[in-house]
């Protein structure tokens, strides 16, 4: 009886050790492998012992047997983020921030199409967006500030129905503002400091009415402001300065009650809107908060 009991749990043993091994795709586990690698997880703060099961490894989240998450904010992640990511299909949150990732970024990335949050800010990513994002129908947040990117805003952008957040200040974009932005009607935060964006804006601001933080600083951004601009009644961050706005009179109809910082060229809207020497000296797309959001 004895021997049948420890035959038995044997079996058990053996068989839930399968069960955890087999938590992911043979796929899904080598694109993790070739990640570790393309990355020098060696050097990586936290690290991944790849003999263990990936179920241990250090930010990934697994759920019915796929990687639903990825999160290696601020890991000392360097090198280059590998081709091939498409093959984590139910992954819904991607945070590489703070690291120093350098290369383009994988041309499939913008196929992940159950993505909620995409935060790689903070690195020294470089090469264009890609101009289809149809693909990314759940994405909320898009954050790449403070890389090295380069081409224009697609006009794809305008696709993302969900986007609440869109931060790609401090890059070298360039050109238009894209006119397809103005479908983003749950964008909360639009946030572009520190390009090299130009021309009249001809999106109707007016249309995101779920607005609170607008960050369009010392960029290259010329004419009037839109006047659907005043309509805004939430927004609480507004930086225009560094710009070659021909006027900012539109503004003079804004009611937003809701106003904690505005920043222009203006001084008499300035003064109008409250705006302090403290809050001129903040940029508000420079939150670097130490915190692992996400």
């Amino acid at each position: 009886m004895k021997y049948v009991i420890t035959y038995i749990s044997l079996v058990f043993v053996l068989s839930t050790s399968f069960i955890v091994s087999a938590q992911i795709s043979s796929n899904e586990k080598q694109y993790l492998i070739d990640f570790n690698k393309s990355t020098n997880g060696d050097h990586w703060i936290n690290k991944w012992d790849l003999t263990a099961d990936p179920s241990t490894w250090y930010g990934v989240e697994i759920k019915d047997n796929h990687v639903t998450a990825l999160k290696l904010y601020r890991n000392n992640l360097t090198g280059s983020i590998p081709n091939g990511m498409s093959v984590l299909s139910h992954l819904k949150t991607l945070n590489l921030a703070f690291n120093v990732l350098e290369g383009n970024l994988p041309e499939d990335i913008f196929l992940l199409d159950q993505l909620t949050i995409m935060r790689l800010e903070m690195n020294k990513l470089t090469g264009v967006l890609p101009q289809d994002c149809s693909k990314m129908q759940q994405l909320e947040e898009l954050s790449m500030f403070n890389n090295l990117l380069q081409g224009t805003i697609p006009n794809g952008i305008g696709d993302i129905l969900t986007l609440k957040s869109l931060n790609l200040s401090s890059n070298y974009l360039e050109g238009n503002l894209p006119k397809s932005i103005e479908n983003l009607d749950k964008l909360e935060r639009l946030e572009l400091f520190g390009n090299k964006l130009a021309g009249v804006i001809e999106v109707d601001l007016g249309r995101l009415v779920n607005l609170k933080e607008l960050i369009l600083s010392y960029n290259k951004f010329q004419g009037d402001l839109p006047s659907g601009m005043a309509t805004l009644n939430n927004l609480e961050f507004v930086q225009l300065q560094g710009n070659e706005f021909r006027s900012l009179n539109v503004l003079l109809r804004m009611q937003s009650s809701k106003l904690a910082v505005f920043d222009s060229d203006d001084e008499f809207l300035n003064m109008k809107f409250g705006t302090t020497e403290a809050s001129r000296t903040r940029i508000v797309d420079t939150k670097f908060e130490d915190v692992k959001r996400n």
